[in-house]
């Protein structure tokens, strides 16, 4: 499903999550439809950015995890917009959308790469292993989400002296130092959202320790 109509919305409400990072909760259009991992594009204050929508494909609203990139042009727009601010978009854009298939499924997501995995178990999906690569705990967006529908979640936190105050299942190094360590062998279905050196580094792991794998991507700049 993908669409190229243009959308009306406006911002309902925003929730800071981390001083960094904020919710951002949007009136829904009466004929907007998209399935989870998609994303719009906004088309505002003469750009475009795509953000990957968190709420289930059956939601009443839209919402986005958004970072405020310092010096960035379109985030702190948007993340200082006032309430009731208008904007336009066009979507769904994206084919980062979960497969049933008999290979167990792998999410892995660095920061707020997050995102469009939130909006896979809105609608439904479980049973995954979801691995998220963050620097501490406090960027852990959405954990019980999470806790509650995966197989194993495991928080891999790369700035963290200690395990203490997250999960049991909790990991101190990046994401790829998990798979390498205590991923078991085998085939999986790979889904792997954020930064294109993590993508790449774990790409070349998959081909090399897991073959018979199939890999999805979504690269977060």
């Amino acid at each position: 499903m993908v669409d190229s109509s243009v959308y009306s919305t406006k911002l309902l409400d925003r929730r800071w999550l981390t001083e960094k990072v904020c919710e951002i909760e949007l009136s829904r259009p009466a004929s907007f439809q998209f399935m989870a991992g998609q994303r719009i594009r906004f088309l505002q204050w003469a750009m475009q950015r795509d953000y990957s929508l968190i709420t289930g494909p059956n939601d009443s609203t839209l919402a986005l995890c958004v970072y405020n990139f310092a010096g960035g042009q379109f985030s702190p727009k948007l993340a200082s917009a006032p309430v009731g601010s208008s904007f336009s978009f066009t979507g769904p854009h994206g084919y980062f959308t979960y497969i049933p298939s008999d290979r167990p499924a792998v999410f892995v997501a660095t920061g707020t790469g997050i995102a469009p995995f939130l909006s896979m178990v809105r609608s439904g999906v479980t049973g995954f292993t979801l691995l998220h690569g963050v620097r501490t705990p406090k960027e852990l967006y959405y954990r019980n989400d999470f806790r509650r529908t995966a197989r194993l979640y495991v928080p891999c936190l790369s700035a963290t002296p200690s395990t203490e105050g997250i999960p049991d299942t909790g990991f101190l190094g990046r994401v790829i130092h998990y798979l390498k360590e205590h991923h078991p062998l085998g085939s999986y279905d790979f889904y792997l959202c954020g930064g294109q050196e993590m993508i790449r580094d774990v790409i070349f792991l998959i081909d090399e320790r897991l073959p018979g794998s199939l890999i999805y991507t979504e690269v977060f700049y």
